[in-house]
């Protein structure tokens, strides 16, 4: 099974370069699937074809699934929209929109990625490949099943004792029902299954592939994004670099003009730029074609051409972002933190857990008992990683 995330800001041709690797898998024989987190969902468009809410065949051995967050809610999470319906009624909201606003925002991302478990456990497929939705929206859906953990292995065990214990008083004094039990069920189950999907995509056979443009604001986003994905275990496998303008004369039209030149020459600076921001990831580069690439076989085209000899679904090697080494007195952690320097980083521990703030994301890194049992004996940041360091406690 192989795992391959797509991402990076909205309008760099994030969801052709996904269909264009779907297409390629496909082609190899692998029976592969790509489905969207994505609101907005491209792949229809991509495909140039109808798209159904469950795998629909495209091509040999080529799936697409467009996922249908309404319907996955009312199959899978009954029990939470009939709460969320109760309340709604209790504030008087009409019927037909209480039944729109049970799917909360963000609700559909959610559901897409516990469809990719779904599909991953099924054992039906070779391949997946998830198209994200835009940068920021991914990170937050990535961070979502560790800051669920904190909240549901320490306050939802309180408060759902409290509630079962004086639910008539509450649901009189706030004017609305409380939970009941199913309800709460459901809230353990959705937490359980995302806690899955973490350890699914932070797994060996899991990567991200940032797709960006060679435009200084885009690069800066993309760097940032390796940062973030790197704080929370998920692999950065390559940066594939999209539409880039032929250099001037090399195109089918010979020549060029004064306005080409400049775009050639501010691409070549962010490129180069690019190559030494990400040393040691595979670079791919992809530049401007006559025509969109839509439909299968433009996509196979685009994808011969962005991967060329190379392979498209090769499992990265190497250590993945957090490794943890024995030492003679205890242990150090390390995490690889990209482009982050010193000041940047907060940490403190508290209890059996680290907590790590880099910029506007924090991460609570619950450690293992090994380490659990140690005293954090100091930390830095040192060529792009945190390392902090264990010992013994002294008696």
């Amino acid at each position: 099974m192989r795992i391959l995330l797509f991402t990076g800001k909205g309008g760099v041709g994030k969801s052709t370069t996904a269909s264009a690797t779907a297409v390629a898998s496909a082609a190899a024989g692998r029976r592969t699937l790509i489905l969207s987190t994505d609101a907005a969902h491209s792949l229809a468009d991509a495909f140039a074809t109808e798209i159904g809410t469950t795998p629909t065949l495209v091509a040999d051995n080529l799936y697409v699934e467009q996922v249908d967050a309404q319907r996955l809610f009312e199959e899978s999470w009954a029990d939470i929209q009939r709460y969320l319906l109760s309340v709604l009624d209790a504030a008087g909201v009409d019927p037909v929109a209480a039944e729109e606003l049970t799917v909360i925002p963000g609700a559909e991302e959610v559901l897409a990625l516990l469809q990719l478990r779904r599909h991953v456990l099924s054992g039906d497929w070779e391949t997946v490949i998830v198209d994200c939705a835009p940068t920021a929206e991914t990170l937050r859906l990535l961070a979502l099943p560790e800051a669920l953990a904190w909240y549901m292995e320490r306050v939802f065990p309180v408060g759902r004792k409290a509630i079962k214990a004086f639910r008539p008083l509450i649901t009189k004094a706030v004017g609305v029902p409380m939970p009941e039990d199913n309800t709460f069920d459901a809230m353990e189950r959705l937490h359980a299954e995302l806690d899955e999907v973490r350890q699914l995509l932070s797994g060996p056979e899991a990567s991200v592939r940032i797709v960006m443009t060679p435009e200084t604001v885009v690069l800066a986003e993309a760097r940032r994004s390796f940062t973030t994905l790197s704080l929370f275990g998920y692999r950065v496998d390559g940066v594939v670099a999209n539409r880039i303008f032929p250099a001037v004369g090399t195109d089918e039209g010979g020549g060029g003009d004064s306005w080409r030149a400049g775009w050639v020459e501010a691409q070549t600076k962010v490129l180069a730029d690019t190559e030494h921001s990400f040393p040691g990831l595979q670079l791919w580069r992809s530049e401007y074609h006559s025509g969109e690439p839509v439909g299968v076989a433009a996509l196979a085209d685009f994808a011969r051409r962005l991967y060329a000899d190379g392979d498209p679904l090769a499992v990265p090697s190497g250590p993945g972002p957090l490794q943890v080494a024995r030492t003679e007195t205890g242990a150090v952690l390390r995490l690889a933190l990209p482009f982050v320097e010193r000041g940047d980083v907060d940490l403190v521990r508290h209890g059996d857990e680290l907590v790590l703030t880099v910029g506007s994301y924090r991460r609570l890194l619950t450690l293992p008992a090994g380490l659990a049992r140690l005293d954090v004996k100091g930390a830095r940041v040192d060529h792009g990683a945190l390392q902090v360091r264990f010992e013994e406690r002294q008696s």
